[in-house]
């Protein structure tokens, strides 16, 4: 029997790119709704509650009141949005979180799905606070790069038009130092301090890279870069979609750059750790689009469901 699948927000971005996964599979029926009804709540409601797995793809306030339209128990909903990923009652949508993190996706019927940067940023953290590394109240910067999809429509199409030569540069945003993926990157890690993070959009269009500098004499004495590089190794063993890249990655330094677009068009997550006697880089990289977005969400559903983890992606 076919699942059924609805997606409510399909025009955006990411709900554009879950209909692409979505169309490879034979196991779905994709509900959809009349482009003349979009904005009809009863309709959106009919759709949601008809439907094994919803996915929501909407700005956050939206997505708290289709939230609040489900009656239908045996819906799961799976939310894009920033609105419920620190809420209690919704499982955070990262399998490779922890050891019991699939069987919580397994058992939700409220899964909310990662940031991009957050991502990144909680599958370099969370394995080093687990394991005693990296001290919970230890205050860490971040610096993120990002292709500029995303940003969505708006700025898809900004960038697209061109005819705006400050677009040629990389733009630092986020100035206020309140992004929205702080609450779930401390949440979802342990850390008790909020991260110093600075997330920049550059002229092209997906691929993100999270970069976490640390002093090894603020780490617990005798920590070293190989036990950091173990520690995510020991992790991630077996993941299909984590990949821990050799340590101070020999292809890397050769080149002499970090190729930040690598991981486009697929759900996968290279980690690297580069470093010396004193100084520690800790490095991720993902498809914005992917892992970061629609590929996360579809991989949730498959976990949820209980087929394979990689169906569709």
């Amino acid at each position: 029997m076919k699942h059924a699948v609805f997606v409510d927000g399909q025009e955006g971005t990411t709900g554009l790119r879950i209909h692409e996964y979505l169309a490879k599979r034979d196991d779905v029926e994709v509900l959809r709704i009349d482009p003349d009804k979009r904005k009809d709540a009863a309709e959106r409601a009919r759709l949601l509650n008809a439907a094994d797995v919803a996915f929501l793809c909407l700005p956050d306030v939206a997505s708290r009141e289709a939230a609040a339209m489900i009656t239908n128990p045996n819906t799961c909903l799976i939310d894009a949005s920033t609105a419920h990923r620190t809420v209690p009652g919704w499982v955070f949508g990262l399998p490779e979180l922890a050891a019991d993190q699939r069987a919580k996706l397994r058992a939700a019927k409220r899964i909310a799905n990662p940031g991009c940067h957050a991502s990144a940023f909680i599958l370099l953290l969370r394995p080093l606070v687990d394991a005693g590394l990296v001290s919970r109240e230890l205050a860490v910067s971040a610096t993120s790069i990002t292709g500029y999809s995303g940003g969505g429509k708006s700025m898809i199409a900004q960038y697209e038009a061109g005819g705006d030569a400050r677009l040629n540069s990389p733009r630092p945003y986020a100035l206020s130092l309140k992004h929205k993926h702080l609450p779930e990157m401390m949440t979802h890690t342990g850390l008790v301090v909020a991260p110093i993070f600075m997330p920049i959009v550059g002229n092209f269009y997906k691929g993100l890279s999270v970069t976490v500098p640390l002093h090894l004499s603020q780490l617990k004495p005798g920590v070293t870069a190989e036990a950091l590089h173990a520690a995510l190794t020991k992790h991630y063993a077996g993941e299909q979609f984590v990949r821990v890249m050799p340590l101070r990655d020999p292809g890397t330094l050769e080149e002499g750059f970090f190729d930040v677009q690598a991981c486009n068009d697929t759900n996968r997550v290279d980690l690297f750790v580069f470093g010396h006697d004193t100084q520690v880089v800790l490095m991720a990289r993902l498809d914005n689009l992917g892992k970061g977005a629609s590929g996360a969400a579809v991989q949730a559903m498959n976990v949820h469901l209980g087929v394979d983890e990689a169906l569709g992606l």
